[in-house]
């Protein structure tokens, strides 16, 4: 096991999940919900499958892309991540396929909020 990767690994996605809508939608629903446990294990397994998912993206592109390829590729998607952000405001919702489905993330958070608060 190498546990300088493994403590990057966990800085990195902790710092990165800080403030993040994921964050912002656990927080929503635990403070709306009478059972904020089965939120967090939601969350958790949530975000366990996103990595998961991540690490086995990342591994089959590193077997076929150069790692400075594949870096270079994550940099500029960000970046360009990052100004749709800045210059064009919220970023939109999308489906599985990538596919703007005409709401923002905020909208999501709300139906979200009001869905918990009914059940209430």
């Amino acid at each position: 096991m190498d546990w300088n990767l493994l403590g990057l690994s966990f800085v990195t996605v902790f710092l990165a999940e800080l403030g993040d809508k994921s964050q912002f939608a656990a927080i929503a629903l635990s403070g709306s919900s009478k059972f904020p446990k089965a939120v967090f294990l939601g969350s958790v397994a949530a975000l366990v499958l996103a990595s998961l998912l991540g690490v086995i993206v990342g591994e089959g592109t590193a077997q076929v892309l150069p790692p400075q390829l594949a870096k270079m590729i994550a940099a500029i998607s960000f970046a360009v991540m990052a100004a749709k952000l800045l210059f064009f405001g919220e970023a939109e919702v999308l489906d599985a396929d990538g596919l703007e489905l005409g709401i923002s993330a905020s909208e999501v958070l709300s139906d979200i909020s009001e869905t918990v608060e009914s059940h209430d």
